[in-house]
């Protein structure tokens, strides 16, 4: 028999879930389905438990630093990975069952745990049931990349996902892809003492950022001893004598690393190419992205796709901002639209990149007349009182509407303090709602009104 539903959300992801609840609320009755684990990438091997690594690996760190600050310790600062990895387990588990018990306890909602696949625009088998709804809500997110590299079929390697089983120290992690990801793990395990190596194919880190920005990286890990190896663009795998070696094809240095364990950190992929879209007739792009308006709606009317699989954002914040766009649509007569958010995230590096609108080099590319500023860290007092002044705040402001165009922070709390501009951004207010006004000292928010006094003509 065929189970009817007036929804069906598919995933429970950050989308996936509250989407539920609200649509519940309302009166729908709503089947969710997850095939594997409750929350998603975030809740399971994204950043509730990577941000917990980091906040060990950042403890064992100071503790390394403690001497510089006045306070002896007892000697040699070792980190046991079992305690590491069993305080993660428990804070990831313990979101990972609040989310599986928020869903199964819904009013108006069913749980069906299985592997989802549509039968026609309006059914969807799982679990040997078929499901009917005249709504279906796509949350499936997304996968570590593996792409086709020669011999890594040899080589044993670890993702983003397999890293979370890790509760030992690798004695030497080689990271092939020097962006979030890779970049994160990377000193988070320096800093629980183990070499690592950052392997980039590009000219740069991150290079989705500005050249500055993707330097200061550079230099705040090479200072803790991480490796980083650039311009490789011929790499190839091999075991040998019980070591990983990863083959290069740098412009100097060795053209070989060899180490303990590799980390494949090159990108994402979408969980969408077993859910039988095809017999829905919902079209993806060549990558597997399923394709949808400013509004997330598919091709076929009653289908939305959400979160990491839409390939509209590859965060946390914006699979949750889809959300809630499709509630404002459905429940709430509000028109939002995809296009009406501005894009922001951090790199949850120490200290952290927190990052809002445009980089200067889509400023310069878009043509428009520009102001901008920069501050280095070592001019803010909080950072120089903490003991950490990496980094710097930089701000870009169009110079005829006066509105801030964006805006990068690296430095200690920039993934906090971004959001004061941010939020000025949003307003569409000027840069002077900012400048002028009065923050607590002493802060790191505080150089924000002082950074744009400063504003010059961009070079």
């Amino acid at each position: 028999m065929t189970a009817r539903f007036d929804a069906i959300i598919i995933g429970t992801g950050q989308a996936g879930p509250p989407l539920a609840a609200r649509l519940s609320e309302a009166g729908m009755k709503v089947a969710v389905i997850e095939r594997k684990l409750f929350g998603g990438t975030c809740v399971n091997t994204g950043c509730i438990p990577t941000k917990t690594l980091v906040a060990s690996a950042y403890v064992a760190h100071m503790a390394r630093r403690a001497a510089e600050y006045g306070v002896a310790t007892p000697g040699p600062i070792n980190v046991d990975m079992k305690r590491v990895k069993a305080r993660k387990d428990e804070i990831a588990g313990r979101s990972n069952r609040n989310v599986e018990k928020w869903m199964r306890e819904l009013a108006n909602g069913t749980v069906y745990q299985g592997h989802a696949r549509f039968e026609s625009p309006r059914t969807v088998w799982v679990a040997g049931q078929l499901l009917e709804a005249e709504k279906i809500f796509i949350n499936v997110g997304g996968r570590a990349l593996v792409p086709p590299m020669p011999g890594l079929d040899q080589a044993p390697y670890l993702t983003n996902s397999s890293m979370m089983d890790v509760d030992f120290l690798p004695g030497h992690l080689i990271v092939i892809g020097g962006s979030y990801v890779g970049l994160e793990f990377a000193q988070m395990y320096r800093r629980f003492d183990s070499s690592v190596t950052i392997v980039e194919k590009g000219p740069r880190l991150i290079a989705r950022e500005d050249e500055d920005v993707s330097r200061a990286v550079q230099e705040i890990l090479e200072a803790e001893g991480i490796q980083i190896r650039l311009n490789a663009e011929c790499m190839a795998m091999r075991k040998e004598d019980g070591h990983i070696v990863v083959a290069l094809d740098c412009g100097e240095g060795s053209r070989e690393v060899a180490g303990s364990h590799l980390l494949i950190a090159v990108g994402r992929a979408p969980n969408t190419g077993d859910l039988g879209l095809d017999r829905a007739g919902v079209e993806t792009d060549k990558s597997g992205y399923i394709e949808v308006d400013d509004q997330l709606r598919t091709n076929v009317p009653g289908i939305w796709a959400l979160g990491d699989c839409n390939g509209k954002g590859a965060f946390t914040h914006t699979s949750y901002n889809d959300y809630e766009i499709v509630a404002a649509n459905l429940l709430d007569g509000d028109p939002r639209r995809v296009s009406d958010r501005i894009m922001t995230y951090a790199l949850f590096i120490d200290p952290p990149l927190g990052r809002a609108g445009m980089t200067e080099a889509e400023v310069r590319k878009s043509g428009r007349k520009a102001l901008s500023a920069t501050r280095p860290m070592t001019r803010v007092g909080r950072a120089v009182e903490k003991g950490e002044t990496q980094g710097f705040m930089k701000a870009i402001v169009d110079a005829d509407t006066k509105q801030i165009l964006g805006a990068a922070i690296l430095g200690v709390t920039g993934d906090e303090v971004i959001h004061t501009l941010l939020d000025v951004m949003v307003a569409k207010a000027p840069y002077t709602t900012v400048s002028r006004a009065m923050h607590i000292h002493p802060t790191v928010s505080e150089l924000l009104p002082t950074l744009l006094q400063d504003l010059k003509p961009m070079a």
